[in-house]
């Protein structure tokens, strides 16, 4: 006869596998409780795999010209035809196609732009809340002097110096809307840090570096998370009016600003140069606007309790 043995590791694999479904299936009951959530999740994965397989779902490339149908008008008006469905440019590039490259230069700007931003206002905010003081004044003065300034007119400004390039779109919003994150990281580090558990970490002789990154920063990725949400709807934008000023992308990378202002030319008669433009940066911000808040409400206790 061959007796079980008690294993404590596998009791504790079988213990946090159980918790992470328990954790999924909480999720999910929040997320079918708000259908502004799920329809908001769903428009943003819509969006992602538009971007991640635009070349599986169409075998267009968005540069292709043909000015011999130049112009063409979506599939479901006269003249056009379902093999573009909605139509074409100035210069014959099939628009649907365009409208999918142009979410990928949407996405890739708004993920690492706040990517950067949150890790540069993760670090310095925490830092300022935690040691306070003149450090503080130090280090917020400038952070204070940035948010004054007019966002919009900052980044076209810098954007016209450092001229046209994805690279550059993306370190110019990650840089200059890291004072955002390090504001909101400020603020929940100096009411952290009051905590008991903070104070227990101080009188045990801990490391101020040590309660900054076990202690204090863990606790600041629920809000950054939901800020990082709406943050990168607002790039989504921005971006898009970087490219109708000419600041963007360089004009042979399809995006959705630059199609806004090759077609602006084209409003009267050929209108479907930026409604399409248009209702996808709406369907995209509209979408990462619904999932944050969703996201915003799981993250927050004290908000599912206030809706219930």
């Amino acid at each position: 006869m061959v007796s079980k043995t008690f294993s404590p590791k596998a009791d504790s694999r079988l213990e946090i596998k159980t918790t992470f479904k328990d954790r999924l299936a909480f999720l999910a009951r929040l997320l079918w409780r708000d259908k502004g959530g799920t329809i908001g999740l769903i428009m943003f994965f819509i969006v992602v795999f538009a971007a991640v397989f635009a070349s599986v779902i169409t075998a267009r490339d968005p540069l292709d010209q043909d000015l011999i149908n130049s112009k063409m008008p979506p599939a479901w008006e006269e003249g056009g035809a379902w093999e573009q469905p909605f139509g074409t440019d100035s210069l014959g590039r099939d628009m649907f196609s365009r409208i999918l490259s142009g979410a990928r230069v949407s996405l890739t700007v708004g993920f690492f732009g706040v990517l950067i931003a949150a890790t540069l206002g993760l670090v310095i905010g925490a830092i300022a809340g935690y040691f306070g003081g003149r450090v503080d004044s130090i280090i917020m003065g400038p952070i204070n002097l940035i948010l004054a300034m007019p966002y919009l007119l900052f980044v076209v400004f810098i954007a016209a110096i450092l001229g046209r390039s994805l690279l550059n779109v993306i370190l110019i919003f990650g840089i200059t809307d890291s004072p955002i994150f390090a504001r909101v990281a400020r603020g929940e580090v100096l009411r952290i840090r009051e905590s008991a558990y903070v104070e227990s970490a101080i009188s045990a002789g801990a490391r101020s570096g040590r309660i900054i990154f076990d202690h204090i920063i863990p606790n600041l990725i629920g809000p950054l998370i939901t800020l990082a949400t709406f943050e990168m709807s607002a790039m989504i934008f921005y971006e898009a009016g970087l490219g109708f000023l000419g600041l963007s992308v360089p004009p042979d990378v399809p995006s959705w600003g630059n199609m806004l202002a090759e077609g602006r030319k084209y409003l009267v008669n050929d209108h479907w140069l930026t409604t399409f433009p248009g209702l996808a940066i709406m369907f995209t911000s509209m979408g990462m606007n619904l999932a944050g808040d969703w996201l915003r409400d799981v993250l927050d206790p004290r908000l599912r309790r206030s809706r219930k």
